[in-house]
């Protein structure tokens, strides 16, 4: 759990790499904030492309060497981030980062998965989860240290690469030197021994389509991925659109605002530990309905701008950990819908879900401000977790009762 966690802070530092230095790339390379736009966008693109082919491989090829591709791919394209000399190599450098941060999913989920007894992975998940935020937080804080000492955005974006090749070194080397292979060895191996014939590879794209048709009939794991879009976009409308409402509605100072988004954001990642443990002694689906409809709530009364400025700003420091302290219940579900051959590709699936209400939250919601109002966005946030709701109504009707409705043995 250690080095699976070490693994998520790293790549989640990878994944913000561009945010803190917009303004300086403007300044060094003459690039407009559409253009770093662009370029995030490309990293995005690449992750969501990626999950199931490195699905399948994490399955089918071991944890150890999608771990390994995950953490070397990431630390060569932050190396050519912190040298990029062009926008050209700006791009490239993405792309390949890209390839890095894709594989670290389907490694990680199946990791947790067989390295954990079930009565404690949701604690697992928890911690997962949290290790993850800390990387999301990293970036901005050493951009900002780098710049107090008198280093550009090159010095900072370079240590935080090499802080990633010497983890990639240190955690690999205790994965091959102490970790059980039974945990980290490929789930499937039907066709493990194949050669790679031309005729085997002529036959890939068709395999592929059978897979994924596979995939896709396993409507459980379908329904968790649009739950996980659906919560993704909750998660991320949560983060672009509070300060606005804080500004704009309560009439919050922007630095007072920037502070309590902050402060929401360290809650949610704390409590996210919490929900872990409350996974382990009832069940994913109890955990879940008691989030969104807590998410519903939250939201619905600040986007009426008539809570009292005190009651706000509680409600506030609570908003992000109506979903966060979900994470964990989430990413247990979609365990207990899989077995050992695919938790690689499910995950994969699932975290295509992630990426893809990250994408699309932020345009949709702020169009839904710029056309109407901040408020307007607050109610539409809202309904997504009343979308959330349905959904998850629908996967515990669908799913066993073993499964999912009821604790597990030993919880």
């Amino acid at each position: 759990m250690g080095i699976v966690g070490g693994s998520h802070v790293v790549n989640h530092m990878y994944f913000m790499l561009l945010p803190p230095i917009v303004p300086l790339l403007e300044t060094d390379l003459g690039l407009s904030v559409g253009e770093v736009g662009i370029a995030i966008g490309l990293l995005g693109l690449m992750v969501s492309a990626l999950q199931l082919p490195f699905g399948h491989l994490s399955d089918t090829k071991g944890r150890t060497p999608m771990l390994a591709l995950s953490l070397g791919f990431g630390a060569v394209g932050a190396i050519l981030t912190a040298t990029a000399q062009s926008y050209a190599w700006l791009l490239a450098a993405q792309v390949i980062l890209g390839i890095g941060i894709a594989g670290h999913h389907p490694a990680h989920y199946p990791l947790l998965s067989e390295a954990t007894a079930q009565s404690a992975r949701g604690r697992a998940f928890s911690v997962h989860g949290f290790t993850g935020a800390i990387g999301f937080a990293a970036p901005p804080a050493i951009v900002a240290g780098a710049g107090l000492l008198g280093f550009g955005w090159r010095a900072a974006i370079g240590g935080i690469a090499g802080l990633g090749v010497l983890y990639a070194i240190a955690s690999l080397w205790v994965v091959h030197r102490y970790v059980d292979e039974e945990i980290t060895a490929p789930s499937d191996t039907s066709r493990a021994e194949e050669a790679w014939t031309a005729g085997r590879v002529l036959a890939l794209p068709g395999r592929a389509a059978r897979g994924l048709a596979d995939l896709l009939s396993s409507r459980g794991i379908v329904l968790v991925t649009l739950l996980w879009f659906a919560t993704s976009m909750a998660a991320w409308g949560i983060k672009s659109q509070t300060l606005p409402l804080l500004v704009g509605s309560y009439g919050v100072g922007e630095a007072t605002g920037n502070t309590l988004v902050s402060a929401m954001l360290v809650v949610g990642a704390v409590l996210m530990l919490g929900g872990g443990w409350i996974v382990d002694r009832t069940s994913p689906g109890f955990l879940l309905a008691a989030s969104y409809v807590a998410f519903v709530g939250v939201t619905a009364a600040l986007a009426t701008a008539l809570v009292p400025i005190a009651l706000a700003v509680g409600l506030t420091l609570v908003l992000a950990a109506t979903i966060d302290t979900s994470r964990p219940a989430r990413a247990a579900l979609a365990d207990r819908l899989s077995d050992s051959g695919n938790l690689g590709k499910n995950f994969g699936l699932v975290t295509i879900g992630i990426s893809g209400g990250s994408a699309v939250a932020p345009p949709v919601l702020g169009l839904v401000a710029d056309t109407w109002s901040i408020e307007a966005s607050f109610y539409a946030m809202a309904g997504l977790g009343l979308l959330s709701l349905g959904l998850l109504a629908v996967v515990v009707r669908r799913s066993s009762e073993e499964m999912v409705a009821s604790p597990q043995p030993g919880d």
